[in-house]
């Protein structure tokens, strides 16, 4: 039985591996693509404005993808209530995206000053904010696919999107510079919405659901708590970038802005691998899980696969990562090469936390969830201003080694009944 559960991880980790190589390979492209016509500074302005999008899309969904993954587990084979959660949270999505996009587009010009030092680039940010509801309607699909666990599914309908966002995101920058590359962000975003709803139209039996039922109670407090947590995140996690990024640029300039966000860059492309793979897997997975016991089978499991994988790929990345940085960027980049290993040991470290944070995640633990959020963000962005004036750049990867190392510890001290708890003392407890 447990190797069985080892094989479906493999299988889900080696399905979605195929959608992370093609993700990787333009991503590579992608990035010499910005390094050659934009730069550094052009680097960090698009890394500015996807920690915009970032947080707006969050915002806008709450965390209700999340919340969708468990009650559809939980409700799989009634389709009466199938049909009333799907409505509710229909409706909740698009009242809140509607909000978000009016305030994006009466702000627009706030929200320009504030991540790219100008008020000239409110276009973009007017386009991404007409957008909104439909990027959330997609979360909202994405999110049944998932609770259903039709993973194939999902993974060609990122391989589609990514393909069509590159070609869009090279013609843009090539023809419209900038402004090209800050509006192929929220195009590459649209793509996916597009090739999601042309999986959604050869099966609308089972997206089908009542339009009547507006908003169900029960359901709704099952959000609630899902909400809070996901709040803290969607304003927390890109806030803090971009306060680190205006830090930089403060202190230093954009171009080492640009330089801290190419090994962000560089970072998301592997880290997507293992953290797109585990959330198609562990969100359901654990979602099901009812005892501490079966908790603790996932995290051997998790140990024993994951982990070692993970170590490996990126010790391949750490040696091979001068013909990377040739690959990927101009020499303009070159201090990469003395910054990376700091980057790679913080993910080394975040990839084992992660373990625990899709349990806490899942079973909303609220206390829980808000601590480590708040001490690892709060820890990043602090120690990134202190260690930047005495190392540079170096100072702000740095930190986020260090936040990554004091949340991991903190993560163990909360869960550490579970591996030093007497088996003779109480039977298996819930969670």
């Amino acid at each position: 039985m447990k190797s069985l559960k080892q094989n479906k991880l493999l299988k889900v980790l080696s399905l979605n591996s195929i959608s992370v190589a093609i993700s990787f390979v333009l991503g590579i492209i992608s990035s010499k693509i910005i390094s050659v016509f934009l730069g550094a500074s052009g680097m960090a302005l698009m890394g500015s404005f996807r920690n915009f999008t970032s947080m707006a899309k969050s915002v806008s969904t709450l965390g209700i993808n999340n919340s969708v993954v468990k009650l559809i587990v939980e409700n799989k084979e009634d389709k009466k209530e199938l049909g009333i959660i799907y409505s509710t949270f229909f409706w909740l999505f698009l009242f809140i995206s509607i909000t978000i996009t009016t305030l994006v587009l009466i702000f627009a010009s706030s929200i320009s000053s504030f991540i790219f030092y100008s008020d000239g680039f409110t276009t973009p940010i007017r386009f991404f904010g007409l957008l909104l509801p439909l990027l959330v309607i997609n979360t909202f699909w994405l999110a049944i696919y998932n609770g259903f666990e039709h993973f194939k599914k999902i993974v060609i309908i990122q391989i589609i999107a990514n393909v069509l966002t590159f070609v869009t995101t090279a013609l843009l920058i090539w023809k419209q510079n900038i402004i090209g590359g800050l509006f192929s962000i929220a195009l590459g975003e649209l793509l996916m919405v597009l090739v999601t709803f042309l999986f959604i139209k050869k099966e609308p039996d089972f997206f089908k659901f009542d339009l009547k039922k507006v908003l169900d109670k029960k359901y709704l407090r099952v959000i609630k708590r899902f909400l809070f947590m996901a709040l803290l995140s969607a304003v927390l996690v890109p806030l803090t970038l971009l306060l680190i990024r205006d830090a930089i640029v403060s202190q230093y300039s954009i171009n080492d802005a640009g330089i801290w966000d190419a090994v962000n860059r560089l970072s998301n492309f592997y880290m997507m691998f293992f953290s797109s793979g585990l959330s198609l897997y562990y969100m359901p997975k654990l979602a099901a899980l009812v005892t501490e016991n079966e908790f603790k089978t996932e995290l051997k499991s998790y140990f024993k696969i994951i982990v070692p994988l993970f170590a490996l790929m990126l010790l391949a990345v750490y040696f091979s990562k001068e013909l990377i940085l040739k690959i990927a960027f101009t020499n303009e980049f070159s201090k990469i090469n003395e910054l990376i290993i700091w980057q790679l040991l913080g993910d080394f470290i975040r990839i084992m936390t992660l373990a625990f944070g899709f349990q806490i995640l899942v079973k909303t633990m609220l206390k829980r969830y808000f601590i480590t959020e708040i001490i690892f963000n709060g820890l990043y962005f602090f120690l990134s201003v202190y260690l930047m004036k005495i190392n540079g750049v170096a100072g702000v990867l740095q930190a986020y080694f260090i936040a990554n190392s004091v949340t991991f510890v903190l993560i163990l001290f909360m869960f550490r009944k579970l591996f030093f708890k007497s088996h003779f003392s109480k039977p298996p407890n819930t969670f």
